[in-house]
């Protein structure tokens, strides 16, 4: 891997002149630094504005956090790079390529399936070996996963091109004639259910629950998350799934290094307490953000003037705690009926010897499925056994374990309740904490034919819901940002600006496009766009008022 240091310069030096309207030089603060607050920050940099971003952490990164402990380094966040294309089409803008910036790595097969206590199991690698395996389960189930694999690429294709990339600020999007063209094929992945729709192409409750899966990547469940999104198996089961080398945390120091290159101001330890809004006369606008520096001593208050002020944190926290309640763009109401999503016990274990059985990610699907996510979302204690993901990225990386010893990253998903507790190291998180991940490993030792597991824990470090409200200021404890469900997707998602306040912009998996690294990207391209004034739909450009060429696709 060339080392990131060489990367070229950026190759665009000042903004888009030919945009639709064209605004002078501005200061920009953009508050939070996880994926989507650096992509913003350095796409607005390098158009030319003088950009300031704060974070609260000591570490960048956000979600995407990391944790280092007697030799094991643990990502703590994002495990799963999918979407290439908008990831390169981020790094290409900045005037490098993910070649150029990262090891990336091809996993093959792409994950392991646990079915239950007898040890049965399923490897899925993409396209034809993906049939295969879905036909040693059910007779004539790997032509309908060719067709299915077919069909979720043309649903990711008009997402791309109609709901992705468009911030649906402009009454013009519902009117595309394209879009009314293809109404009739729309519909019906719009208003039914995931769950439904693999069902009446499955028979095996197997092959349904990985289908139906991604549906928790979302936020949500295959019964509450709409059928449009079979789209993403196209992303695992077409594309194929990818790892960068050293972990989600050299994307995330890739990204740092790109930003500052870019002329990003970068302050950590910093936690904003205010939004500062003028009272002058017609709409009021920014002025001002007001934060403190929590690595320092004493209670010394800072204010940086701005321009434009980007929110990259949590809606509902930059909203209720950042701005006054008449600046708010969503009522107390319209909070009690949106979903935060689930939230999740994470467990990081350094494990004393290898593990053969596991690969790289894991997935352990309990046969209880509708009342595991039932229990999920209702806020409900989890049955000892539930599902579970793991991943073992020692399996492709040993930069992240000692040599001859695994890492392990457990995520439950859990009700989003921040009075779970927090985790803490070696088993002294909060006992509801530490329950479910007992649960968790005994589950895994006796699924995947570990017995001498837990006597093989050499770290562990756990996190809890209340971790999530405490470390990113999530809204009660979700672990993702707000739930895909119909009411919470596309153009139904909290929009990315504020009305009520000129100049106050939002980015991140609180609003639109939604949850993930690529949707936190293409979130950050949305606002930049319309700081620059381009009202266009499809992907940034700095060279041209015309929107972009969509991302490359697999095949093209």
């Amino acid at each position: 891997m060339t080392p990131a240091t060489e990367r070229r310069e950026p190759r665009v030096k000042k903004r888009n002149r030919n945009a639709q309207q064209a605004f002078d030089t501005q200061h920009v603060v953009v508050i939070g630094g996880g994926f989507s607050g650096l992509a913003t920050a350095g796409l607005l940099a390098a158009s030319g504005h003088q950009v300031t971003l704060l974070e609260q952490q000591k570490r960048l990164g956000g979600r995407a956090g990391r944790l280092e402990r007697e030799g094991f380094t643990f990502d703590t966040g994002p495990s799963w790079y999918l979407m290439p294309e908008v990831i390169d089409h981020w790094f290409e803008l900045m005037g490098t390529t993910t070649d150029h910036a990262l090891d990336l790595v091809a996993l093959d097969p792409g994950y392991r399936i646990w079915f239950g206590k007898d040890g049965s199991s399923l490897d899925l690698s993409t396209g034809g070996f993906a049939d295969a395996a879905f036909e040693s389960l059910q007779p004539g189930a790997g032509a309908a996963l060719a067709e299915y694999r077919r069909k979720a690429q043309e649903s990711y294709s008009l997402a791309l091109r109609h709901f992705l990339y468009d911030d649906f600020s402009s009454a013009k999007t519902f009117l595309n004639p394209q879009l009314v063209k293809l109404l009739p094929k729309l519909a019906p992945l719009l208003v039914g259910s995931l769950e439904k729709h693999v069902a009446k192409r499955f028979s095996d409750p197997r092959l349904r629950q990985i289908l139906g899966y991604p549906a928790v990547f979302l936020g949500s469940s295959p019964q509450r998350t709409p059928a449009l999104y079979h789209l993403m198996s196209h992303l695992d089961l077409t594309e194929g799934v990818q790892y960068p080398q050293g972990g989600f945390a050299q994307l995330v120091d890739a990204m740092v290094q790109i930003c500052q290159a870019a002329g990003v101001e970068i302050i950590t330890d910093a936690r904003v307490e205010g939004i500062d809004v003028g009272a002058t006369t017609g709409t009021p606008r920014v002025e001002a953000v007001r934060w403190v520096n929590t690595a320092t001593t004493g209670t010394k208050r800072h204010e940086v003037k701005a321009d434009v002020v980007v929110g990259a944190a949590d809606l509902h926290h930059i909203e209720t705690a950042l701005l006054p309640p008449k600046f708010r763009a969503h009522s107390a109401v319209s909070w009690k009926r949106r979903d935060p999503g689930p939230s999740a016990v994470l467990v990081c274990l350094g494990v004393k010897g290898k593990l053969p059985q596991l690969n790289h990610h894991n997935l352990f699907f309990t046969r209880d499925w509708e009342e595991n996510f039932a229990r999920v979302h209702e806020g409900r204690d989890l049955e000892p056994e539930t599902s579970i993901y793991v991943c073992m990225p020692s399996h492709t990386d040993s930069s992240v374990a000692p040599q001859g010893d695994e890492n392990l990253f457990i995520l439950v998903p859990a009700p989003a309740l921040p009075e779970w507790g927090c985790g803490g190291p070696d088993g002294t998180g909060s006992p509801h904490v530490e329950d479910v991940a007992n649960a968790a490993i005994d589950q895994i030792a006796a699924w995947a034919g570990i017995p001498d597991l837990r006597e093989r824990i050499v770290v562990r470090q756990s996190y809890g819901p209340e971790d999530f409200v405490n470390n990113v200021n999530a809204w009660r404890g979700g672990a993702l940002g707000l739930a895909h469900t119909l009411r919470q997707s596309a153009f139904f998602r909290p929009a990315n600006h504020n009305p009520k306040v000129r100049g106050l912009h939002y980015v991140g998996s609180s609003v639109r496009p939604g949850i993930g690294i690529p949707m936190c990207l293409i979130s950050a391209e949305l606002v930049a766009k319309r700081i620059n004034g381009i009202r266009t739909p499809g992907p940034f450009a700095f060279d041209s008022a015309e929107p972009a060429p969509l991302p490359r696709q697999a095949g093209q």
